[in-house]
């Protein structure tokens, strides 16, 4: 936040050196996230809750402030601070030469900061707040470039679909209000009361499902997804950031975090689980036809946060882990593909993977810190992508088997979208003009490098041979049991994917083209993501557009009509007076004769009424 303020106020005199007060700024946040991080995993520590700062006091009610500290968001600190660190540094040399360069730093330093009020707010209140503050933010990040008339579509769709979601997780904190005893709504309070059954019946249900419509907005979830691939439109960095460990994964971690009155409600856990996996095999089949580099990834982290979803809808505390250990180790590959996606396009200038080729001969780094990326997002052993989608699909095998082979063709079509990507960019011939290809400077490639290792080896904090996280997470000792069916298949599909993409993009064993012509209706479905966006557009923008249009009109002839029409009798009426009152003793005179006249006139036809 002060280093917001400081490039806020005296950034364009700093010129591109105010990168770095944004850099020491996050790099000082992560420091304190990893202290806070190491005290945690060194003992027993209780959680730890700071809320004296009174806000309001209305009554025998008050609302207070704070922050708390438990194992769950001390392990979100340090993802937010870690991928925010690695994406300042990236950005100094993606946004060099960019004449906002310092408004763009600000921005990152104020959505960082909104994330990390978000997970170490007390109540429910404060997080609402700073969900909202994250909104806002993504939608100055977004529509950054708001010369070009898509960035500022996208930032404005954005801004209102999430709103949609926001309603809903408002409604849920009114009628927690209302049914809170003391109408507590800080998260110890609401542990307890919905741990120990202090309320129940269907109250819980809509309160549950208005909190999960509230994250459906924010993490992409199906049907308000539409946001998130046209949020490409931003600079590539914000991509990452925005995809790896902020917005969408706020989402994820306000589920997480009021996850004691989902137990309570099998019906909103079953909604959650629903919606989560339909949203990962949804959004994976659509990756599938997407020409854009950047769309191709944006419509993965869809995919990749049913996935959370849905673990955290089976609703054991195995697949509770299983959803937070994949947001852990989505946030490194993640952010490494799109950091990597950015490298390729700043080299290249095109977005469009038809237009690339024969990349990874001249950028080898970003070549295989993309590669490890790829592999890791398929699912491949034994990278950290495996371990915490085998963590969700066995939860899933051992109690749902529709989650679980939804879950299973959903990471097939991810390893095939993601090697077609692979291929098309790095290998083959170049396809377009790449006289002036080069690998990206260091501080580009730094962060790949970082978060590539990390891809690796993120994943052994939590595998069937060392349930770390778990019994940390949680304070239980169940652990994940090693389900060598879940594990053979999960790796199969994986490979299957990556095999099928080999056979069709390099070896042509199978023409692309030829499914296009053969199947011409389904690729073009997939193509235009199942038409949700023109539905949308057709049933509810147009309508309302012409409500709007309505209102217009109304507002111009109705309401204005009447402000005028007053406004010109009162003027007439003035004007009338300006030319009784002209000074003239001739006219007065006059006028006193007509009154007298009339007033006469008045009396004699009353008598003569009278006499009749």
């Amino acid at each position: 936040m002060l280093s917001f303020l400081v490039l806020t106020a005296v950034g364009r005199q700093l010129r591109e050196a105010g990168a770095y007060i944004s850099i020491v700024a996050v790099f000082a946040s992560f420091v304190l996230s990893v202290l806070i991080f190491w005290e945690r995993i060194g003992g027993q520590v209780e959680d730890f809750t700071w809320n004296n700062l009174q806000w309001i006091h209305l009554g025998d009610f008050t609302l207070t402030m704070g922050y708390e500290v438990t194992n769950l968001n001390a392990l979100m600190l340090v993802i937010v601070t870690l991928v925010s660190l690695l994406v300042n540094i990236y950005s100094t040399g993606y946004m060099h030469g960019d004449e906002r360069i310092n408004v763009f730093f600000a921005y990152i330093a104020l959505f960082t900061f909104s994330m990390l009020g978000l997970v170490i707010s007390a109540n429910l209140v404060e997080l609402y707040i700073f969900w909202e503050l994250v909104g806002v933010c993504s939608f100055l990040l977004v529509g950054f470039w708001y010369f070009k008339p898509e960035a500022r579509a996208a930032a404005k769709k954005a801004f209102i679909v999430t709103r949609i979601g926001d309603v809903g997780l408002f409604i849920a904190i009114l009628l927690l209000f209302w049914n809170m005893p003391d109408h507590s709504l800080d998260f110890i309070s609401i542990q307890n009361a919905f741990s120990s059954g202090k309320i129940s019946g269907d109250v819980v249900t809509w309160i549950a499902i208005l909190i999960f419509v509230g994250a459906v907005g924010k993490s992409g979830q199906f049907p308000l997804h539409t946001w998130l691939p046209d949020a490409m439109e931003g600079p590539t960095p914000i991509s990452a950031l925005i995809h790896a460990a902020t917005m969408v994964a706020a989402g994820v971690y306000l589920v997480a975090r009021t996850f004691d009155i989902f137990t309570a409600s099998p019906t909103a856990l079953a909604v959650v689980a629903t919606i989560g996996a339909f949203t990962a095999i949804f959004a994976a089949t659509i990756g599938t036809a997407q020409n854009d580099i950047k769309r191709i990834l944006a419509y993965s982290t869809v995919s990749q946060l049913g996935y959370m979803m849905m673990a955290l809808g089976i609703g054991t505390t195995v697949a509770y882990t299983a959803g937070i250990f994949h947001l852990f180790t989505h946030a490194f590959f993640k952010a490494l593909l799109f950091l990597g996606a950015g490298s390729v396009i700043h080299a290249v200038h095109t977005q469009d993977i038809h237009e690339m080729g024969g990349v990874g001969s001249k950028m080898k780094i970003t070549a295989w810190t993309f590669a490890i990326g790829t592999l890791a997002l398929s699912g491949i052993f034994p990278l950290s992508g495996f371990w915490s989608k085998d963590a969700i699909l066995a939860e899933a095998y051992a109690n749902n088997a529709v989650l679980f082979w939804v879950g299973l063709i959903a990471a097939f079509f991810t390893a095939f979208y993601m090697s077609r990507l692979f291929f098309l960019v790095f290998t083959g011939k170049p396809r377009g003009r790449q006289e002036h290809v080069h690998e990206s400077p260091g501080s580009m490639t730094f962060p790949l490098i970082v978060l590539a290792v990390l891809a690796v080896v993120a994943g052994f904090v939590f595998t069937p041979f060392n349930p770390w996280l778990g019994g940390w997470l949680t304070g239980h000792e169940e652990a994940e049991h090693a389900n060598w069916v879940v594990i053979i298949l999960s790796n199969l599909v994986g490979l299957l994917g990556i095999g099928l993409g080999y056979l069709v993009y390099v070896k042509r064993t199978f023409s692309a083209e030829s499914f296009v012509v053969g199947a011409p209706g389904l690729y073009r479905v997939l193509n235009r993501k199942y038409y949700v966006d023109e539905f949308y557009h057709y049933i509810f923008a147009k309508p309302l557009q012409g409500l709007g249009l309505v209102l217009h009109l109304f507002d111009v002839y109705i309401v204005d009509g009447v402000v005028r029409l007053t406004a010109m009798a009162v003027t007439g009426m003035g004007r009338l007076g300006s030319r009784l009152q002209n000074g003239q003793v001739q006219s007065y005179g006059l006028v006193t004769l007509l009154g007298l006249l009339i007033l006469v006139l008045a009396v004699a036809g009353r008598r003569f009424i009278h006499a009749g």
